[in-house]
Protein backbone atom coordinates (compact mmCIF):
# COMPACT_ATOMS: atom_id res chain seq x y z
CA UNK A 1 0.00 0.00 0.00
CA UNK A 2 2.91 2.44 0.97
CA UNK A 3 4.72 2.21 -2.69
CA UNK A 4 1.56 2.54 -4.65
CA UNK A 5 0.84 5.92 -2.40
CA UNK A 6 4.27 6.93 -3.29
CA UNK A 7 3.93 6.38 -7.07
CA UNK A 8 0.41 7.99 -7.86
CA UNK A 9 2.43 11.00 -5.41
CA UNK A 10 5.03 10.94 -7.91
CA UNK A 11 3.00 10.44 -11.22
CA UNK A 12 0.91 13.62 -9.88
CA UNK A 13 3.78 15.69 -9.56
CA UNK A 14 5.33 14.65 -12.80
CA UNK A 15 1.99 15.95 -14.70
CA UNK A 16 2.36 19.46 -12.95
CA UNK A 17 5.42 19.91 -14.34
CA UNK A 18 4.56 19.02 -17.73
CA UNK A 19 1.52 21.52 -17.77
CA UNK A 20 3.58 24.29 -16.10
CA UNK A 21 5.70 23.59 -19.38
CA UNK A 22 3.84 23.58 -21.93
CA UNK A 23 2.28 26.97 -20.55
CA UNK A 24 5.44 28.48 -19.98
CA UNK A 25 5.92 27.65 -24.12
CA UNK A 26 2.60 29.20 -24.85
CA UNK A 27 3.00 32.22 -23.49
CA UNK A 28 6.81 32.32 -24.90
CA UNK A 29 5.03 32.12 -28.38
CA UNK A 30 2.38 34.62 -27.81
CA UNK A 31 4.94 36.67 -26.39
CA UNK A 32 7.09 36.83 -29.45
CA UNK A 33 5.01 36.65 -32.24
CA UNK A 34 1.39 38.58 -31.47
CA UNK A 35 2.59 42.01 -30.89
CA UNK A 36 5.03 42.07 -33.72
CA UNK A 37 2.66 41.39 -36.04
CA UNK A 38 0.27 43.95 -34.58
CA UNK A 39 3.03 46.50 -35.02
CA UNK A 40 3.78 45.78 -38.08
CA UNK A 41 0.20 45.86 -39.32
CA UNK A 42 -0.17 49.35 -37.77
CA UNK A 43 3.15 50.60 -39.15
CA UNK A 44 1.77 49.46 -42.87
CA UNK A 45 -1.20 51.54 -42.27
CA UNK A 46 0.72 54.57 -41.15
CA UNK A 47 2.88 54.05 -44.55
CA UNK A 48 0.11 53.56 -46.31
CA UNK A 49 -1.66 57.25 -45.50
CA UNK A 50 1.55 59.30 -46.07
CA UNK A 51 1.95 57.84 -49.30
CA UNK A 52 -2.18 58.42 -49.70
CA UNK A 53 -1.95 61.83 -48.08
CA UNK A 54 -4.69 61.38 -46.02
CA UNK A 55 -2.44 61.76 -42.82
CA UNK A 56 -2.34 65.40 -41.35
CA UNK A 57 0.83 64.90 -39.79
CA UNK A 58 2.61 64.63 -43.13
CA UNK A 59 4.74 67.59 -44.49
CA UNK A 60 4.59 69.26 -48.15
CA UNK A 61 7.06 67.56 -50.62
CA UNK A 62 6.05 64.27 -49.20
CA UNK A 63 3.94 63.25 -51.60
CA UNK A 64 3.24 59.99 -53.13
CA UNK A 65 5.27 57.99 -56.28
CA UNK A 66 3.50 58.78 -59.30
CA UNK A 67 1.68 61.93 -57.73
CA UNK A 68 2.32 65.65 -57.90
CA UNK A 69 4.16 66.74 -55.65
CA UNK A 70 3.50 69.47 -53.53
CA UNK A 71 5.61 72.96 -53.17
CA UNK A 72 5.64 76.38 -51.94
CA UNK A 73 6.12 79.23 -54.85
CA UNK A 74 6.33 83.05 -55.05
CA UNK A 75 6.90 85.59 -57.68
CA UNK A 76 9.60 87.33 -58.88
CA UNK A 77 9.10 91.20 -58.48
CA UNK A 78 10.39 94.58 -59.68
CA UNK A 79 11.55 97.27 -57.46
CA UNK A 80 14.10 99.02 -56.04
CA UNK A 81 17.69 97.59 -54.48
CA UNK A 82 19.89 99.56 -51.74
CA UNK A 83 23.74 98.22 -52.57
CA UNK A 84 25.02 98.69 -49.07
CA UNK A 85 29.26 97.65 -48.28
CA UNK A 86 30.05 96.47 -44.84
CA UNK A 87 33.00 96.83 -42.93
CA UNK A 88 35.03 96.36 -39.48
CA UNK A 89 35.09 100.46 -38.41
CA UNK A 90 37.02 101.95 -35.42
CA UNK A 91 35.77 105.78 -34.23
CA UNK A 92 38.50 108.05 -34.51
CA UNK A 93 38.15 111.73 -33.02
CA UNK A 94 38.86 114.71 -34.78
CA UNK A 95 41.34 116.18 -32.73
CA UNK A 96 42.93 114.70 -29.42
CA UNK A 97 44.73 116.28 -26.94
CA UNK A 98 47.49 115.79 -24.39
CA UNK A 99 47.05 118.87 -21.69
CA UNK A 100 50.62 119.72 -20.66
CA UNK A 101 52.00 122.44 -18.70
CA UNK A 102 54.05 124.95 -20.27
CA UNK A 103 55.65 126.68 -17.53
CA UNK A 104 56.93 124.72 -14.28
CA UNK A 105 55.36 125.32 -10.72
CA UNK A 106 53.34 123.82 -8.08
CA UNK A 107 50.05 122.96 -9.64
CA UNK A 108 47.13 124.91 -7.21
CA UNK A 109 43.77 124.72 -9.01
CA UNK A 110 42.10 122.37 -10.78
CA UNK A 111 39.01 123.68 -12.25
CA UNK A 112 37.62 120.72 -14.43
CA UNK A 113 35.60 117.32 -13.54
CA UNK A 114 36.86 114.02 -15.00
CA UNK A 115 34.73 113.60 -17.94
CA UNK A 116 33.54 117.34 -18.69
CA UNK A 117 32.28 118.33 -21.72
CA UNK A 118 34.54 121.73 -21.91
CA UNK A 119 35.12 124.63 -24.89
CA UNK A 120 37.97 126.10 -26.32
CA UNK A 121 39.23 128.51 -23.54
CA UNK A 122 38.24 127.23 -20.31
CA UNK A 123 40.12 127.11 -17.37
CA UNK A 124 41.30 123.77 -16.89
CA UNK A 125 44.01 124.30 -13.83
CA UNK A 126 46.81 126.88 -12.31
CA UNK A 127 50.31 127.16 -12.12
CA UNK A 128 51.37 128.62 -8.83
CA UNK A 129 51.78 132.32 -10.23
CA UNK A 130 53.78 134.19 -8.00
CA UNK A 131 57.24 133.56 -9.44
CA UNK A 132 55.89 134.63 -12.75
CA UNK A 133 54.27 137.70 -11.57
CA UNK A 134 57.95 138.62 -9.91
CA UNK A 135 59.45 138.12 -13.17
CA UNK A 136 57.19 140.48 -14.94
CA UNK A 137 57.76 143.21 -12.42
CA UNK A 138 61.11 142.79 -12.65
CA UNK A 139 61.07 143.04 -16.41
CA UNK A 140 59.17 146.28 -16.43
CA UNK A 141 61.22 147.76 -14.02
CA UNK A 142 63.63 147.45 -16.42
CA UNK A 143 62.42 148.40 -19.53
CA UNK A 144 61.17 151.85 -17.27
CA UNK A 145 64.88 152.36 -16.67
CA UNK A 146 66.18 151.87 -20.31
CA UNK A 147 62.85 153.99 -21.49
CA UNK A 148 63.86 157.23 -18.86
CA UNK A 149 67.99 156.33 -20.15
CA UNK A 150 66.29 157.04 -24.28
CA UNK A 151 64.14 159.81 -23.10
CA UNK A 152 67.09 161.54 -21.78
CA UNK A 153 69.38 160.90 -25.38
CA UNK A 154 66.72 162.15 -27.18
CA UNK A 155 67.21 165.56 -25.57
CA UNK A 156 70.52 165.76 -25.86
CA UNK A 157 70.44 164.97 -29.51
CA UNK A 158 67.71 168.03 -30.03
CA UNK A 159 70.23 170.16 -27.85
CA UNK A 160 73.36 169.08 -29.93
CA UNK A 161 71.27 169.86 -32.94
CA UNK A 162 70.89 173.21 -32.09
CA UNK A 163 74.43 174.03 -31.54
CA UNK A 164 75.42 172.12 -34.17
CA UNK A 165 73.47 174.79 -36.24
CA UNK A 166 75.05 177.52 -34.69
CA UNK A 167 78.41 176.14 -35.27
CA UNK A 168 79.37 175.54 -31.73
CA UNK A 169 79.96 171.96 -31.67
CA UNK A 170 82.10 169.18 -33.76
CA UNK A 171 79.75 167.07 -35.99
CA UNK A 172 81.36 164.03 -34.09
CA UNK A 173 79.54 164.74 -31.02
CA UNK A 174 76.41 165.11 -33.02
CA UNK A 175 76.83 161.70 -34.39
CA UNK A 176 77.68 160.15 -31.19
CA UNK A 177 74.48 161.76 -29.16
CA UNK A 178 72.50 160.25 -31.90
CA UNK A 179 73.88 156.76 -32.24
CA UNK A 180 73.28 156.37 -28.26
CA UNK A 181 70.05 157.12 -28.96
CA UNK A 182 69.58 154.62 -31.44
CA UNK A 183 71.70 152.25 -28.97
CA UNK A 184 68.90 152.84 -26.24
CA UNK A 185 65.90 152.15 -28.93
CA UNK A 186 67.40 148.69 -29.19
CA UNK A 187 67.92 148.20 -25.78
CA UNK A 188 63.73 149.40 -24.90
CA UNK A 189 62.55 146.50 -27.42
CA UNK A 190 64.74 143.91 -25.60
CA UNK A 191 63.16 144.97 -22.66
CA UNK A 192 59.92 145.17 -23.67
CA UNK A 193 60.33 141.59 -25.54
CA UNK A 194 61.11 140.65 -21.92
CA UNK A 195 58.25 141.82 -20.68
CA UNK A 196 56.09 140.62 -23.07
CA UNK A 197 57.65 137.25 -22.35
CA UNK A 198 56.84 137.16 -18.89
CA UNK A 199 53.20 138.40 -19.34
CA UNK A 200 52.70 135.28 -21.18
CA UNK A 201 54.72 132.96 -19.04
CA UNK A 202 52.41 134.31 -16.50
CA UNK A 203 49.16 133.61 -18.39
CA UNK A 204 50.51 129.81 -18.82
CA UNK A 205 50.20 129.65 -15.47
CA UNK A 206 46.82 129.08 -16.37
CA UNK A 207 46.22 126.23 -17.91
CA UNK A 208 43.08 126.65 -20.55
CA UNK A 209 41.25 123.73 -23.36
CA UNK A 210 43.28 124.44 -26.60
CA UNK A 211 39.65 122.71 -28.37
CA UNK A 212 36.61 121.73 -27.20
CA UNK A 213 35.87 118.38 -26.52
CA UNK A 214 35.64 115.90 -23.63
CA UNK A 215 37.96 115.65 -20.51
CA UNK A 216 40.17 112.42 -19.80
CA UNK A 217 40.80 110.85 -16.18
CA UNK A 218 42.93 113.33 -14.47
CA UNK A 219 46.82 112.61 -14.53
CA UNK A 220 48.11 115.25 -12.22
CA UNK A 221 46.49 116.48 -8.68
CA UNK A 222 47.34 119.66 -6.64
CA UNK A 223 50.48 119.84 -5.11
CA UNK A 224 52.41 117.75 -7.91
CA UNK A 225 55.45 120.06 -8.98
CA UNK A 226 55.36 119.86 -12.80
CA UNK A 227 57.86 121.34 -15.78
CA UNK A 228 57.27 122.71 -18.75
CA UNK A 229 56.62 120.12 -21.68
CA UNK A 230 56.47 117.33 -19.11
CA UNK A 231 56.00 113.54 -20.41
CA UNK A 232 53.31 113.25 -17.61
CA UNK A 233 50.09 115.41 -18.80
CA UNK A 234 47.37 116.27 -17.04
CA UNK A 235 44.65 115.21 -18.78
CA UNK A 236 43.38 114.31 -22.64
CA UNK A 237 41.26 116.07 -24.66
CA UNK A 238 39.69 114.64 -27.55
CA UNK A 239 37.20 116.20 -29.24
CA UNK A 240 33.82 113.94 -29.95
CA UNK A 241 31.59 116.69 -32.48
CA UNK A 242 31.80 115.76 -34.87
CA UNK A 243 33.88 112.71 -34.94
CA UNK A 244 34.99 110.01 -37.52
CA UNK A 245 35.17 106.34 -38.27
CA UNK A 246 37.86 104.19 -40.37
CA UNK A 247 37.54 101.86 -42.16
CA UNK A 248 38.77 99.88 -44.87
CA UNK A 249 36.91 98.11 -48.12
CA UNK A 250 38.42 95.67 -50.73
CA UNK A 251 39.91 96.83 -54.21
CA UNK A 252 37.48 94.60 -55.66
CA UNK A 253 34.32 96.50 -54.31
CA UNK A 254 35.94 99.74 -55.38
CA UNK A 255 34.32 100.66 -58.69
CA UNK A 256 30.77 101.49 -57.31
CA UNK A 257 31.94 103.62 -54.17
CA UNK A 258 34.88 105.68 -56.34
CA UNK A 259 32.39 106.31 -58.67
CA UNK A 260 29.73 108.13 -56.55
CA UNK A 261 32.26 109.42 -54.70
CA UNK A 262 34.00 111.51 -57.43
CA UNK A 263 30.30 112.87 -58.84
CA UNK A 264 30.11 114.81 -55.78
CA UNK A 265 27.51 112.17 -54.48
CA UNK A 266 27.19 112.13 -50.54
CA UNK A 267 26.90 108.84 -49.58
CA UNK A 268 25.57 107.37 -46.83
CA UNK A 269 27.45 105.59 -44.13
CA UNK A 270 25.67 104.22 -40.89
CA UNK A 271 27.16 103.34 -37.69
CA UNK A 272 26.15 100.03 -36.14
CA UNK A 273 27.26 98.67 -32.76
CA UNK A 274 29.58 95.21 -32.17
CA UNK A 275 26.79 92.98 -32.48
CA UNK A 276 25.15 94.82 -35.47
CA UNK A 277 21.81 94.81 -33.95
CA UNK A 278 21.80 98.36 -33.39
CA UNK A 279 22.11 101.92 -35.37
CA UNK A 280 24.22 103.82 -33.32
CA UNK A 281 24.65 107.27 -35.86
CA UNK A 282 24.24 108.03 -39.65
CA UNK A 283 26.80 110.10 -41.25
CA UNK A 284 28.46 110.89 -45.00
CA UNK A 285 31.26 108.98 -46.34
CA UNK A 286 33.92 112.06 -46.02
CA UNK A 287 37.61 111.51 -47.63
CA UNK A 288 39.61 108.42 -48.91
CA UNK A 289 43.65 107.97 -48.66
CA UNK A 290 45.40 107.98 -51.44
CA UNK A 291 47.13 104.34 -51.72
CA UNK A 292 45.87 100.86 -51.44
CA UNK A 293 47.43 98.95 -48.77
CA UNK A 294 49.41 96.45 -50.51
CA UNK A 295 49.40 94.37 -47.77
CA UNK A 296 45.89 93.78 -47.40
CA UNK A 297 44.44 94.65 -50.72
CA UNK A 298 42.62 97.49 -49.16
CA UNK A 299 42.13 100.99 -49.17
CA UNK A 300 41.36 103.39 -46.32
CA UNK A 301 38.00 105.62 -45.91
CA UNK A 302 36.75 108.12 -43.16
CA UNK A 303 33.26 108.62 -42.62
CA UNK A 304 31.70 111.90 -40.29
CA UNK A 305 29.18 111.67 -37.85
CA UNK A 306 27.70 115.26 -35.58
CA UNK A 307 27.35 112.73 -32.94
CA UNK A 308 25.05 115.27 -31.22
CA UNK A 309 23.85 112.35 -28.59
CA UNK A 310 27.77 111.24 -27.73
CA UNK A 311 26.92 107.60 -28.89
CA UNK A 312 30.76 106.86 -30.36
CA UNK A 313 33.42 107.08 -28.43
CA UNK A 314 37.01 107.07 -29.65
CA UNK A 315 38.36 103.84 -30.50
CA UNK A 316 35.39 102.27 -30.15
CA UNK A 317 34.99 99.51 -32.86
CA UNK A 318 31.65 99.80 -34.98
CA UNK A 319 30.24 97.97 -37.84
CA UNK A 320 30.14 100.76 -40.98
CA UNK A 321 27.36 100.09 -43.16
CA UNK A 322 28.12 102.36 -46.30
CA UNK A 323 25.19 102.84 -49.07
CA UNK A 324 27.13 102.84 -52.29
CA UNK A 325 24.05 102.70 -54.69
CA UNK A 326 20.44 102.07 -55.24
CA UNK A 327 20.03 99.90 -58.29
CA UNK A 328 16.30 101.02 -59.57
CA UNK A 329 13.83 98.75 -60.97
CA UNK A 330 15.53 95.71 -61.43
CA UNK A 331 14.07 91.75 -60.74
CA UNK A 332 13.95 90.26 -57.63
CA UNK A 333 13.55 86.88 -56.58
CA UNK A 334 13.52 85.01 -52.83
CA UNK A 335 17.26 83.88 -52.33
CA UNK A 336 15.65 80.67 -50.68
CA UNK A 337 14.33 79.43 -54.37
CA UNK A 338 17.85 79.99 -56.09
CA UNK A 339 19.84 76.67 -56.60
CA UNK A 340 23.29 76.20 -57.17
CA UNK A 341 24.39 73.31 -59.47
CA UNK A 342 26.93 71.99 -61.29
CA UNK A 343 25.75 73.75 -64.77
CA UNK A 344 25.36 77.29 -62.56
CA UNK A 345 22.69 78.90 -60.81
CA UNK A 346 18.84 78.29 -61.06
CA UNK A 347 15.56 77.96 -60.53
CA UNK A 348 12.74 75.74 -60.86
CA UNK A 349 9.83 78.18 -62.14
CA UNK A 350 6.53 76.82 -62.86
CA UNK A 351 5.63 75.93 -66.34
CA UNK A 352 2.33 76.93 -66.32
CA UNK A 353 0.04 75.55 -63.21
CA UNK A 354 1.14 71.68 -62.72
CA UNK A 355 4.57 71.57 -63.85
CA UNK A 356 8.29 73.14 -63.29
CA UNK A 357 10.96 73.69 -65.63
CA UNK A 358 14.37 74.85 -65.10
CA UNK A 359 16.01 78.33 -65.24
CA UNK A 360 19.42 78.94 -65.82
CA UNK A 361 20.09 82.52 -63.90
CA UNK A 362 22.93 85.05 -63.46
CA UNK A 363 22.30 86.94 -60.50
CA UNK A 364 23.77 90.05 -58.52
CA UNK A 365 23.33 92.11 -55.37
CA UNK A 366 21.58 89.69 -52.37
CA UNK A 367 20.55 91.25 -48.96
CA UNK A 368 19.64 87.61 -47.87
CA UNK A 369 16.12 87.58 -48.25
CA UNK A 370 16.04 88.84 -51.90
CA UNK A 371 18.58 88.32 -54.79
CA UNK A 372 18.94 90.90 -57.83
CA UNK A 373 18.45 88.24 -60.96
CA UNK A 374 20.37 89.63 -63.79
CA UNK A 375 19.19 86.90 -66.34
CA UNK A 376 16.93 84.52 -66.37
CA UNK A 377 13.29 85.92 -64.85
CA UNK A 378 10.94 88.16 -65.78
CA UNK A 379 8.65 89.93 -63.08
CA UNK A 380 5.39 87.91 -62.19
CA UNK A 381 7.71 84.74 -62.86
CA UNK A 382 6.59 82.02 -59.62
CA UNK A 383 9.48 80.43 -58.75
CA UNK A 384 9.51 77.02 -55.69
CA UNK A 385 10.87 78.04 -52.59
CA UNK A 386 10.47 74.76 -51.06
CA UNK A 387 10.14 71.21 -52.11
CA UNK A 388 12.69 71.12 -54.81
CA UNK A 389 14.77 68.13 -53.93
CA UNK A 390 12.37 65.86 -55.07
CA UNK A 391 11.45 67.54 -58.21
CA UNK A 392 13.26 67.51 -62.26
CA UNK A 393 12.46 69.03 -65.65
CA UNK A 394 9.29 68.56 -66.11
CA UNK A 395 8.04 67.09 -62.91
CA UNK A 396 4.68 67.98 -61.99
CA UNK A 397 3.45 70.19 -58.99
CA UNK A 398 0.66 71.47 -56.85
CA UNK A 399 0.81 74.61 -55.79
CA UNK A 400 -0.25 74.72 -51.66
CA UNK A 401 0.77 77.71 -50.58
CA UNK A 402 -1.78 80.20 -50.39
CA UNK A 403 -1.52 83.07 -53.37
CA UNK A 404 -1.22 85.94 -50.81
CA UNK A 405 2.07 84.81 -49.59
CA UNK A 406 3.74 87.23 -51.87
CA UNK A 407 7.48 88.33 -51.06
CA UNK A 408 8.20 91.82 -49.97
CA UNK A 409 11.00 93.88 -52.01
CA UNK A 410 13.63 95.57 -50.36
CA UNK A 411 11.68 99.31 -49.99
CA UNK A 412 9.43 97.57 -47.70
CA UNK A 413 11.51 95.52 -45.30
CA UNK A 414 14.74 97.68 -44.69
CA UNK A 415 14.49 98.87 -41.58
CA UNK A 416 16.35 96.63 -39.57
CA UNK A 417 17.09 93.83 -41.82
CA UNK A 418 20.60 92.85 -43.53
CA UNK A 419 21.86 94.74 -45.82
CA UNK A 420 22.50 94.05 -49.85
CA UNK A 421 26.08 93.38 -50.83
CA UNK A 422 27.67 93.28 -54.12
CA UNK A 423 30.09 90.63 -55.44
CA UNK A 424 33.07 91.42 -53.66
CA UNK A 425 31.98 93.05 -50.27
CA UNK A 426 33.84 91.87 -47.32
CA UNK A 427 30.77 90.36 -45.51
CA UNK A 428 26.95 90.46 -45.56
CA UNK A 429 25.77 94.21 -44.90
CA UNK A 430 22.42 95.78 -43.32
CA UNK A 431 19.85 97.34 -46.30
CA UNK A 432 18.37 100.44 -44.74
CA UNK A 433 15.02 101.94 -45.64
CA UNK A 434 15.05 105.00 -47.32
CA UNK A 435 18.03 104.21 -49.84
Amino acid sequence: MVNHSMQSSSRNSRRWLLSLLVLLVIAGLCWKFWPAGSTHKEGGEKAQAGHTGRSGMMRPGFGGAGGPIPVRVAPAVTGDFPLYYKALGTVTALNTINVRSRVGGELVKIYFEEGQMVKAGDLLAEIDPRSYQNALLQAEGTLLQNQAQLKNAQVDVERYRGLYKEDSIAKQTLDTAEALVGQYLGTVKTNQAAVNDAKLNLEFTKIRAPIAGRVGLRQLDVGNLVAANDTTFLAVITQTQPISVAFTLPENSLETVLARYRSGAKLPAEAWDRGDTKLQATGVLQSLDNQIDVTTGTLKFKARYENRDQSLFPNQFVNVHLLADTLKGVVLAPSAAIQFGTNGTFVYALDGDKKVTIRQLKIGASDGENTVITEGLAAGDRVVLEGTDRLKEGSEVEVVNDSKDVPTTPTEHLQGKSAATAPGATVTDKAKKGA
